[in-house]
């Protein structure tokens, strides 16, 4: 993970009097998972869909695997796995089907019934895609999205719709293409699937990345303040501390060992987030 995919710098995009991005600055290494996250009209769909080449930005410097997206080629395009917020591909076809026409576009696919596998969908692969779930038509843009065998892959809210063990396996599926060295950008509104899948993440807001770092250090999460909960004789008790360490051991001297429903908590990711889209804005 020394080479960079993505790098963004001032980037900038306007509509009429509006700055919808207003000087981003971004480095994703390759290999790394890296999640972008904010509230709507943040500026992070427009930023993707500049990186993705589907947008026109008014001003900065953007390198995308090396070449700029504003000018993109069809070679270029080939080495980029894209997973929009909905799509309406072909509802006649199976899922077999259309996954098959996509990997026509590529020039080194993935094995179809693999990628199907992958997405979970294999006692689906022969239904037409009208006759899918919700959740089901979303894993098919799953699909969709890694027949080629990207570089890089662009994952907008990509498990809307999934029920939680869908979720799970889309978790693992991402894990293994990370692994194997496909780079992942990631938006996504569920805060816990950004801290369990990204090596770092971005908070953008009013147009402006607020902070970048892993999901343990964002917002000072590891050196945050403490919270040592307990129950006592006077009932739930609870201190906050920069020794959370001492405390609990201070307490189980007290109490011969055992504390009675004792809990250690720091803000979660979604605590800090909120803190920081709420100043952003």
């Amino acid at each position: 993970m020394n080479e960079t995919a993505v790098r963004v710098r001032g980037l900038r995009k306007r509509y009429g009097d509006v700055d919808a991005v207003n000087g981003v600055d971004l480095d994703i290494l390759r290999g790394e998972v890296f999640a972008l996250l904010g509230p709507n009209g943040a500026g992070k769909s427009t930023t993707v869909e500049i990186l993705e080449g589907h947008r026109r930005r008014t001003g900065g410097e953007v390198s995308v695997l090396g070449a700029d997206p504003g000018r993109p080629t069809r070679e270029w395009r080939a080495r980029l796995g894209i997973v929009p917020q909905s799509s309406n591909e072909r509802p006649e076809l199976s899922v077999r089907e259309i996954l098959r026409h996509f990997a026509g576009y590529y020039p080194r696919p993935r094995d179809v019934d693999e990628v199907i596998e992958a997405v979970g969908l294999t006692d689906k692969a022969g239904a037409r895609l009208a006759h899918l779930s919700g959740g089901q038509r979303r894993r098919v843009d799953v699909a969709l999205g890694i027949i080629g065998g990207p570089e890089l892959l662009f994952l907008d809210e990509p498990t809307t719709g999934f029920d939680p063990d869908a979720r799970r396996r889309f978790w693992r599926l991402i894990e293994g293409l990370a692994h194997g060295g496909t780079t992942i950008l990631l938006t996504t509104h569920y805060l816990d699937e950004a801290e369990a899948l990204a090596d770092r993440v971005g908070v953008i807001a009013g147009g402006r990345v607020l902070e970048i770092g892993s999901p343990m250090e964002l917002g000072g999460r590891a050196t945050a303040t403490a919270r040592v909960a307990w129950v006592g004789p006077e009932g739930r008790q609870s201190i906050e501390t920069d020794s959370p360490t001492q405390v609990v051991t201070e307490l189980s001297h007290k109490f011969d060992g055992e504390v009675p429903e004792l809990t250690v908590t720091r803000p979660t990711l979604e605590d800090v987030y909120l803190t920081m889209i709420g100043e952003g804005r």
